[in-house]
Formats: C-alpha cells, sequence, structure tokens
C-alpha cells in the first residue's frame, strides 16, 4: 500500500495565541516533526542578552546567528531547545529575553540566516512549523496554513500559567501591557511582520480547547493527505 504523502503544515499567530503546544499536538498526531521557530529566535536573542549586546547592534547579533547551534529536540511530549549545545529551553522563557526578542529578529540578515534553516527542515515534507511568518515568508507554498488567534485576555491568562509552571511569577495586567506592545511590534515591523497569509484559514482560539483546536487543524490535514 502507498504511503500517504507528507505535506507542510504552517502555524502563525500572536504571542500566546496557543501555537506553541497546538503545533507539538498536531505534529505528534500525525507523526510529523514539530518546528517552533520562535524558539529558535529566543536562542538568539538570549545570547544577544547574556553577552550584554546592544538590541542596535545587527551585524553582531547578525555574527551570532551565524555562529550559533540550535538544535530543537522532543522528550517525553516536551521540546527541549539547545543553543550550542547547552539546555536553554527554560532560560530563553524569561522576561528579559521576551523584552529583545522582537528586536532581534527583525533584523533581515538574521531572519534570512534562521529562514534558510528553517526551509532546509521543511524541504521533506511531514512538517509542522509554527512562528510568526510561516505561511507569508518561510513556506509561503505550505499546503496548509493555519493563523491562530485569541483576544488578549486570554492570551495574558495563558501566558501567566506558562511562565508560572517555568517558576516565573508576573501579574497578568503586566502581561496584557507586554502583549499589546508586542503585538504592535510584530504586525508594524518592515522585515516579515506578523499577518494572515491570504490562503490562511483562521483560528480564533479564545474559546476552545486544546483539543478541539488540534482535532481542527487534524482533521483539515488529512483530508488534504486524503486519509
Amino acid at each position: 500500500m502507498k504511503s500517504p504523502r507528507k505535506i507542510v503544515i504552517a502555524i502563525d499567530g500572536p504571542a500566546a495565541s496557543g501555537k506553541s503546544t497546538t503545533a507539538k499536538l498536531v505534529a505528534r498526531e500525525l507523526g510529523y516533526l514539530h518546528v517552533d521557530t520562535g524558539a529558535m529566535y529566543r536562542a538568539i536573542a538570549l545570547k544577544v542578552v547574556e553577552e550584554k549586546i546592544p538590541l542596535d547592534s545587527e551585524a553582531t547579533i547578525r555574527s551570532i546567528a551565524e555562529s550559533a547551534s540550535i538544535r530543537l529536540e522532543s522528550e517525553d511530549g516536551k521540546q527541549n531547545v539547545f543553543l550550542n549545545g547547552r539546555n536553554v529551553t527554560r532560560e530563553i522563557r524569561s522576561p528579559a529575553v521576551t523584552k529583545a526578542v522582537s528586536r532581534v529578529s527583525s533584523y533581515q540578515s538574521v531572519r534570512d540566516v534562521l529562514v534558510r534553516e528553517q526551509r532546509a527542515v521543511a524541504s521533506g515534507g511531514g512538517v509542522v512549523l509554527e512562528g510568526r511568518d510561516i505561511g507569508t515568508v518561510v513556506l509561503p507554498h505550505a499546503e496548509l496554513k493555519i493563523f491562530m488567534s485569541a483576544n488578549v485576555a486570554e492570551r495574558a491568562r495563558r501566558r501567566k500559567k506558562d511562565l508560572s509552571d517555568a517558576g516565573v511569577d508576573i501579574g497578568e495586567s503586566d502581561l496584557v501591557r507586554e502583549i499589546i506592545e508586542r503585538d504592535r511590534l510584530d504586525s508594524s515591523r518592515t522585515v516579515s511582520p506578523l499577518k494572515k497569509a491570504d490562503d490562511a484559514v483562521e483560528l480564533d482560539t479564545s474559546n476552545l480547547t486544546i483539543e478541539e483546536q488540534v482535532a481542527y487543524i487534524v482533521k483539515r490535514a488529512r483530508s488534504i493527505i486524503g486519509t
């Protein structure tokens, strides 16, 4: 019997819209590889923060991206992020990295380096990539594009839970302000701004469970695959 073809699934959306958890579970359900592209940019931002590099030093930040070794591994259903052989899964979610990553990822030269790696990973199909410009820039020809959204209050609640689980305590009102500012920066930047691809399916997750989100995307994927 012929094996079903493996497609590329692009999941985009703003911070805390549910992309990472949903993408990971969709990949698991389909037997695909999950790639969190945001984690890759966060890894570079972590290096920038740790080395106290000014955020306007594009050339230096580009050099860091070019020389960095970023590896994503799944263990017990969780994705671990390794930067130059070091597990930085927790560190890349720190408030300092969150503040720096939008600026770091705004540089075309930095994006060029990471987009090249992301396209290479997706070249064989059977992959779920999530980020902010997957369907518009990284993989414009992906067979299935999903744009996830949710209201700001719900996104702040989710982010607070994720941070609490990681041992970081931040007030929900502070997170609302942080998310609104991140949306503004991501949507207004000239390089690869956050936006829905014309042929993407929009999925508002404000009132959906994770299981409902995953089921929706998997059903659409299987209708394309033909299984």
